[in-house]
């Protein structure tokens, strides 16, 4: 029977880690608020100066003209991001050096969705903190929602990022998200060993999204409105998943380290029969068949290792009587395929004789014809 407390104690480590991931939010949103109204204020100054509406964090924008990397592809390959149309583009491999100072980070645009609208934080703002990524981790915290959100609205706006597999709501502004899980590449893993602790891309890319303002419909009220803040959530499912699939694939490297140890491993020699009454009863008797090669190998190994004492000299005795008969005979044998060879010679040579007397015969016919 598992223990209660253990258990118990799970549960409040759990909304423990809640609880500070909440706190962490509350002060990022506090220390980003005046940073908002000052792009609220900024905004609006440039509206009603007759240019055309400001994206916030993008200044210059002009509606029809691409902003931020989405518009150069020479930014998209080397930054990527997020792109309303295309969805998460991935960063390219580096390409060659740019001028002195480097390029201007990738901007974030503003994000549609079918019941609300994601703005894009401060680019002069920090990046949000995130806690450490727990092994395996494929759920994620959000925090910062607003009160009229619905889990569909959730579930519109990290859908994006990739399959989910459930939303957990909570009545205190936040929500766990979990994602499906990756094919993981066993080679990968077991190059890195137990150090490779996986990074599920539908995580990354929802925490792309952590900072975004969200509104509901075009309601600026409280309770339409909040500031996203994405981080891992450590889940017990995710980490056992994770064990269990991490003790797979070291059973298959171990498999194969063994695969390999026997591969380069020297054959052993063949095992050695030994001596006994028994067995050398029946090596007698192979002495006498087509097992002589080996029964008389078997012999020669007892020799070697003192088998032979007065106890067993009758037996090696005759089995060597059985062994010189068996040579005799073979070589009886051998001298009558001798002779036999010798005859065969003798008379393919008198053929060969015949049929080249035989062949010179047509000859002389055709040349005294030819007088």
């Amino acid at each position: 029977m598992s223990n209660p407390f253990a258990f118990l104690g799970l549960q409040i480590g759990a909304q423990e880690a809640d609880r500070r991931a909440v706190s962490r939010f509350d002060e990022s949103r506090r220390d980003n608020r005046e940073q908002d109204l000052d792009m609220d204020k900024q905004g609006s100054e440039y509206n009603h100066s007759g240019h055309e509406e400001l994206i916030p964090g993008i200044p210059g924008w002009v509606p029809g003209m691409p902003a931020g990397p989405i518009g150069d592809p020479m930014l998209m390959a080397a930054y990527g991001g997020f792109n309303p149309q295309f969805g998460f583009i991935p960063p390219g491999p580096p390409g060659p050096p740019g001028p002195p100072g480097g390029l201007a980070p990738s901007q974030k645009e503003i994000i549609h969705c079918k019941e609300c609208t994601l703005f894009p934080p401060n680019p002069n703002a920090p990046l949000p903190s995130t806690r450490e990524r727990p092994p395996g981790c494929r759920t994620i915290f959000v925090g910062g929602l607003p009160d009229k959100i619905t889990e569909e609205m959730v579930d519109d706006v990290f859908g994006r990022c990739g399959p989910i597999v459930s939303v957990r709501m909570s009545k205190k502004n936040f929500c766990h998200i979990r994602y499906e899980a990756e094919t993981i590449d066993n080679e990968v893993w077991m190059r890195l060993g137990e150090n490779y602790i996986g990074y599920n891309v539908f995580v990354n890319r929802s925490l792309d999204l952590s900072g975004y303002r969200i509104r509901i419909g075009s309601n600026t009220d409280h309770e339409y409105t909040g500031r996203l803040h994405v981080d891992f959530a450590q889940a017990r499912d995710d980490l056992y998943e994770w064990e269990c699939a991490q003790r797979a694939v070291m059973r298959e490297m171990r498999h194969r380290q063994r695969m390999e140890q026997d591969r380069l491993r020297p054959p052993s020699p063949p095992p050695v029969i030994h001596y006994s009454e028994h067995e050398a009863t029946m090596v007698g008797e192979q002495l006498k068949t087509d097992a002589f090669y080996k029964a008389s190998t078997l012999v020669i190994q007892w020799l070697e290792r003192g088998d032979c004492n007065r106890r067993t000299a009758t037996t090696f005795y005759h089995m060597i009587q059985t062994t010189n008969s068996h040579v005799r005979r073979l070589m009886n044998e051998k001298q009558g395929f001798e002779q036999e060879a010798a005859e065969f010679k003798e008379k393919m040579k008198q053929r060969m004789q015949c049929l080249l007397t035989e062949c010179t015969l047509p000859s002389s016919v055709v040349r005294l014809a030819a007088y």
